[in-house]
């Protein structure tokens, strides 16, 4: 019996060997295809984003040379490694490069608990230091503090666990003057102001967070409603649909020092003239629009106030042209402008002609101009060299800052609707089409701001290890919200 069961067995052993060769063949296969389908080339880590594996990889070109528009899912994603970051948003982090080639610097610490906002970034989490007492802040400061630190513990959170963000300890300028050696809203654009001894980290507008005014609200609701104005489905989206009026509404008195009547100015010169809807916004805010709005005109008056303006991201997402005196405060954007000047345009009926440097002026002009005030002032030649080529490059046009050339520059603009078109066209299809104001975009700028400002900041023996850490966590439950 022994013997007829053992014959047995090995009557079946090759049959059964062959099926379980067949067996192991066919899941080796399927293994092998589940593989090369659906896991990412770079990593088989689940936490990193394989966005970009799976809509097409956008070329490197110079911002003004691709108009495609990204998939709102990719810019939408706040996972994207470093290099998947610099891949999507060429020319992102020129303003981090920029002030990080300078070297580094000692961040010195106030023993008075005055100044900036302190907080340290270790294992990935964020801690406060030293910070201005609620008491000490107005309502509006207190929400910008709040919003921006909001922002940074969002790009921590969403940092892809390969590349953690170093610790270091940063030190934050919540106030619209820029300050040296601070994350600040801005930096002065003229290069006088930001020599080699200055430290200017230009941050993301707190507005990516939240701005409870109505007429904005946030970045995300702004940026939707704009879309919904310019979408290609609006009848009224085209520029030949849209008024040939320039808007505008502010408040008269909220100058920067160096123009201390830019707005009062503007105001003045546009009153009942055809081409204006310009207001000085009224006691009750009663005609104040909502920031899309100013998306339905044809063309946008901006102006800086005491520093930087947090309106010009809104009106970059526009498919209408920006008329602005030269740009003196940068944002962590500004730099993307391709500006071309007024100057160097052929206006009829101006005071003003294009500057004596052929080199800067595309477009003629007396080799000996009568200008009724220096323009461009030395500074604005210094910080904007080159005037680009209003039908192929520009994006922006800079007007004089006492405006004498505002209604030839319209005027040139309505004889050129083609060009003035192109100019609106390409600035909606940068920062909106291509996202340089989305989710994904901001993340990535504050890893690789966090990333440059470790590699730079010294704080050895400035007494910062001494100091009490407060987890944001219960900060933002009671400083910010008690």
């Amino acid at each position: 019996m022994g013997r007829m069961t053992m014959m047995r067995t090995s009557k079946r052993g090759p049959a059964s060997t062959a099926r379980l060769r067949q067996v192991v063949i066919i899941s080796v296969m399927c293994l092998a295809l589940y593989c090369f389908l659906l896991v990412p080339d770079h990593s088989l880590d689940s936490s990193r984003s394989s966005m970009l594996e799976t809509f097409p990889r956008p070329q490197a070109k110079p911002e003004s040379e691709s108009a495609e528009e990204l998939p709102q899912a990719l810019l939408n994603n706040r996972l994207l490694t470093s290099s998947q970051c610099r891949a999507t948003f060429p020319g992102l982090t020129k303003e981090i490069d920029d002030v990080v080639a300078k070297g580094p610097f000692t961040l010195i610490r106030n023993p008075h608990g005055l100044g900036p906002t302190v907080a340290r970034i270790r294992s990935g989490q964020l801690s406060i230091l030293t910070y201005a007492r609620k008491a000490d802040l107005s309502k509006d400061m207190l929400q910008h503090r709040s919003a921006t630190l909001h922002q940074i513990a969002a790009a921590l959170l969403t940092t892809p666990p390969s590349e953690p963000v170093p610790d270091t300890i940063i030190a934050f300028n919540h106030e619209d003057d820029p300050k040296s050696h601070t994350l600040s809203y801005a930096r002065p654009a003229d290069p006088s102001l930001n020599g080699p001894a200055k430290r200017f980290f230009p941050i993301p507008h707190f507005s990516f967070y939240s701005w409870p005014i109505r007429t904005v609200v946030s970045q995300a609701r702004a940026a939707a409603a704009i879309s919904r104005i310019e979408t290609a489905t609006n009848p009224h989206s085209t520029w030949a649909s849209k008024p040939a009026r320039a808007i505008w509404r502010g408040t008269p008195w909220f100058n920067n020092p160096r123009l201390a009547h830019l707005r009062s100015d503007l105001v003045l010169l546009a009153r009942d003239k055809p081409w204006a809807d310009i207001e000085a916004l009224l006691p009750n805010n009663s005609n104040a629009l909502p920031i899309e709005d100013f998306c339905r005109y044809r063309y946008i008056v901006h102006t800086e106030g005491v520093t930087y303006s947090g309106r010009l991201q809104y009106h970059q997402q526009c498919g209408s042209v920006v008329l602005a005196p030269p740009i003196a405060w940068m944002q962590h954007l500004t730099h993307l402008v391709k500006p071309v000047f007024s100057a160097a345009l052929q206006l009829e009926g101006s005071a003003r002609s294009a500057p004596p440097d052929a080199s800067f002026a595309r477009g003629g002009g007396s080799s000996q101009p009568k200008k009724p005030a220096p323009y461009p002032a030395p500074w604005a030649l210094a910080a904007w060299p080159t005037s680009h080529d209003p039908s192929t490059e520009a994006n922006m046009v800079f007007v004089a800052p006492d405006w004498t050339d505002l209604e030839p520059t319209i005027a040139w603009l309505e004889q050129h609707p083609d060009t003035a078109a192109a100019i609106a066209r390409r600035q909606r299809d940068l920062f909106s089409g291509r996202g340089y104001f989305s989710p994904a975009a901001e993340a990535c700028y504050w890893r690789a701001l966090l990333r440059g400002w470790s590699q730079v900041v010294d704080t050895e023996g400035q007494g910062y290890e001494e100091l009490e850490e407060v987890p944001w966590e219960e900060f933002s439950l009671t400083e910010v919200h008690k």
